[in-house]
């Protein structure tokens, strides 16, 4: 028992030693993360004295996978494939990696619709369907929609909707359109994580965000153009006292907050992020 722990501890410290000297400052963290992946045993096992693994046969796809990862490229790209919501969704180049914030976002679409028999939903700005499939996978009678514009990140919500929400429907579609939105009629809800990012934020990325797609990311130069537009656009297609969820940035819930009051929204309210950060808006349309 104390052979396997000492080989798997031994196998996570050459790791993380050659990543820290590449620069990644949760060098450790991510060292577990590439042990796990290429041995398909968590630590937890190993701990229990369970699981096996020959670390020579690995050692070169470790040190190949370091080198991806120390050139600035995600972890989550490298691997194909990121966990949210206790689901694992495909990922790579041209799609939005899935991140523990947005969870919130998912938690407060969910806690909303507790308790109804159905929901019409649409998922908009969709990226790999996270939000989308966390919301059905926990909404009961769900019809819903999730609308995305890349066709590289598209690929990817069809894959991930089919395995985990096959009720929910990927549609190509540029959210930013009117003709888009009048598609979508009466829906009890609407979220939305869509780009947010400053151009001063672009400008100052870190290098493996650099890696994600800007289509994704940048949200005009305040930061601000995706909540206005989407907002405007989409509003009619809620049903009265139905509900629209925004993520929003580091410090915009107040402006997004003052968009919705803007356009007849009311109960309008944010939620915190683990950080505290107040990560998401929320506003019901009025009846």
């Amino acid at each position: 028992m104390s052979g396997k722990r000492n080989l798997y501890s031994e196998f996570v410290t050459e790791i993380a030693d050659i990543l820290k000297k590449g620069g990644i400052e949760d060098a450790l963290a991510e060292s577990h993360f590439i042990t796990e992946y290429l041995t398909g045993v968590p630590y937890p096992v190993f701990l229990a004295g369970m699981g096996e693994f020959d670390m020579g046969s690995l050692s070169k796809k470790a040190e190949e996978i370091c080198q991806r990862r120390v050139s600035g490229e995600p972890l989550q790209y490298i691997f194909g494939e990121w966990d949210f919501f206790g689901m694992t969704f495909k990922v790579g180049k041209g799609v939005l990696i899935p991140r523990p914030d947005t969870e919130i976002l998912a938690e407060e679409a969910i806690n909303l619709r507790k308790g109804f028999p159905n929901t019409k939903y649409a998922d908009i700005c969709s990226g790999s369907g996270c939000v989308g499939a966390a919301v059905a996978r926990h909404v009961k009678n769900v019809c819903g929609f999730a609308v995305e514009k890349s066709e590289d990140a598209f690929l990817y919500l069809k894959e991930n909707l089919a395995v985990h929400a096959p009720e929910i429907c990927p549609c190509l579609e540029d959210a930013l359109l009117p003709e888009t939105a009048a598609k979508y009629t009466e829906l009890d809800l609407i979220t939305a994580n869509p780009p947010y990012l400053t151009k001063k934020d672009m400008a100052e990325l870190q290098r493996e965000v650099t890696y994600e797609p800007s289509l994704a990311l940048f949200g005009g130069d305040d930061g601000l153009m995706f909540y206005r537009e989407l907002t405007r656009i989409w509003k009619n297609s809620l049903k009265a006292g139905g509900y629209i969820l925004f993520e929003a940035g580091m410090g915009q819930h107040t402006d997004v907050m003052e968009i919705l009051r803007e356009n007849g929204f009311c109960d309008i309210r944010t939620a915190p992020d683990l950080a505290g950060i107040e990560r998401v808006v929320i506003g019901r349309k009025e009846r």
